[in-house]
């Protein structure tokens, strides 16, 4: 655990922010109640600058192709923020709002800021990325993986997800999308979907809370193989969105996104 850790709360909530850990959120309590799945490379990170696998870790900007370490071989994942250490910006003196920063380096072959505003209010948790460059324009793509946790309590039912896509990236055998848009078809999933009105997914876990994300983006990966979490994965492109769907980030357009995570409790029905 990272000794800059910073510690958000607002009405019944607590948040937890870790600089140093990958920027990640490692904890978010509702009434006291873990939400998030705990272990090192669990909580909640940003994937920066880019989300998902890119086949065989290349990817094209221009003429120039570019080689990412292959941390999932054969592919490369879910960027190299989550593996650095941030630096703590600005930290409210209300503890509701923290604001975090790090700098693109090696093996990311273009220098930039990443910077990502955590808020907390009461019932909502509203996290916001930027990527800027320091010169040269490039491709990026930023996103978060949350792992929530299956089960509230041991003996409790498990959370249940409810979302209405317009489609889904058909998966091929090496786990990256074909380009064929399909009918979303019934889980388990590791799939990335499409939502052009925006994200939006409800987690539920029955009798005791719902949790709804949503994004302005297009793009979600959903991933429910895992016995003890579930992840719900806003983005602004698809898996190897670098080569396929490329956004670029220029000296006057620099890469956002933002998500908001709301939790109410539900109809005890």
């Amino acid at each position: 655990m990272s000794s800059d850790e910073i510690t958000l709360t607002a009405g019944d909530a607590e948040v937890t922010v870790r600089p140093g850990d990958g920027g990640r959120i490692g904890s978010l309590k509702v009434g006291g109640t873990e939400l998030l799945r705990q272990g090192e490379h669990f909580g909640s990170f940003p994937m920066v600058p880019w989300c998902g696998r890119i086949r065989d870790g290349r990817f094209r900007d221009g003429a120039d192709v570019h080689q990412m370490p292959l941390n999932a071989a054969p592919h490369a994942i879910h960027g190299t923020a989550r593996d650095g250490a941030w630096r703590t910006a600005r930290h409210s003196l209300t503890e509701d709002r923290a604001v975090i920063t790090y700098e693109l380096t090696d093996p990311w072959p273009y220098p930039g800021l990443v910077t990502q505003v955590v808020e907390l209010a009461p019932g909502s948790l509203t996290l916001t990325l930027a990527v800027e460059t320091y010169g040269s324009s490039f491709p990026a793509q930023v996103g978060w993986h949350p792992w929530f946790n299956r089960r509230l309590a041991p003996d409790a039912e498990p959370v249940r997800i409810d979302f209405a896509a317009a489609w889904q990236e058909r998966r091929g055998a090496d786990h990256l999308p074909t380009g064929e848009r399909i009918d979303p078809l019934p889980g388990p999933w590791d799939d990335c979907f499409g939502m052009p009105d925006g994200v939006d997914v409800t987690l539920t876990w029955p009798g005791q809370l719902a949790l709804n994300i949503a994004s302005r983006e297009r793009w979600v990966v959903v991933y429910d193989e895992q016995e003890a979490a579930v992840c719900v994965e806003p983005q602004t492109g698809p898996p190897n969105g670098l080569n396929s769907a490329p956004r670029l980030v220029t000296p006057v357009s620099p890469l956002e996104a933002v998500t908001t995570w709301t939790w109410t409790s539900p109809d005890p029905r």
